[in-house]
């Protein structure tokens, strides 16, 4: 996946996680992509656009890679400002995503089609008690659109997986990859 060449830098920490994610996803054909929390980059001097390296960037690497399948990524945050930032940064794959401004939880409720990949990174991972719950609360919700063949990345290992891995495990998934910030879950 040639795409990839142009996400693969020093300071993106995360790359290796997602380049195998696309290798898995692209054999299983997969096609609908949902994430919660949306990369939203940074903006300097108010125009000059610039990649957000420590923000991993899934946004972009995700419409990149509907992009290539020619799927659909839907992403959510409950920030304006957030989602207005990501749309700046993928106006060139605009036609491969649709942008949620809502509660994660409320939005994986309100998603009506089966998810073959999922990332949960909404957020903030500062307070680890409140971010591991949201995203538990996240996992159950959304684990009743998961299919058989879908994959499952959860991001802020430490600070936001603490409850989710356990969930995760002993309702028919197992780790199938794992970084220090990341971890891959497939259904068993």
């Amino acid at each position: 996946m040639k795409f990839l060449k142009k996400f693969e830098h020093s300071k993106n920490i995360r790359f290796d996680m997602f380049k195998k994610v696309f290798d898995i996803s692209f054999k299983r054909k997969h096609k609908t992509i949902v994430e919660t929390g949306t990369a939203r980059g940074k903006i300097k001097f108010f125009f000059i656009k610039k990649y957000n390296w420590k923000d991993g960037m899934s946004t972009i690497m995700f419409a990149d890679f509907a992009k290539y399948i020619n799927g659909h990524l839907h992403t959510c945050d409950i920030s304006k400002k957030n989602i207005d930032n990501s749309k700046k940064f993928t106006k060139f794959y605009s036609k491969y995503i649709s942008y949620y401004v809502d509660d994660s939880i409320l939005f994986l409720e309100k998603f009506t089609q089966p998810i073959d990949l999922l990332y949960l990174d909404s957020y903030d991972g500062h307070n680890p008690e409140k971010a591991s719950n949201h995203q538990l609360k996240e996992i159950k919700v959304a684990v009743k659109k998961i299919h058989k063949n879908s994959l499952i990345l959860l991001d802020d290992k430490g600070a936001k997986t603490n409850l989710s891995i356990n969930f995760l495990s002993n309702n028919g998934f197992k780790i199938i990859h794992e970084t220090d910030y990341q971890v891959l879950f497939d259904k068993i």
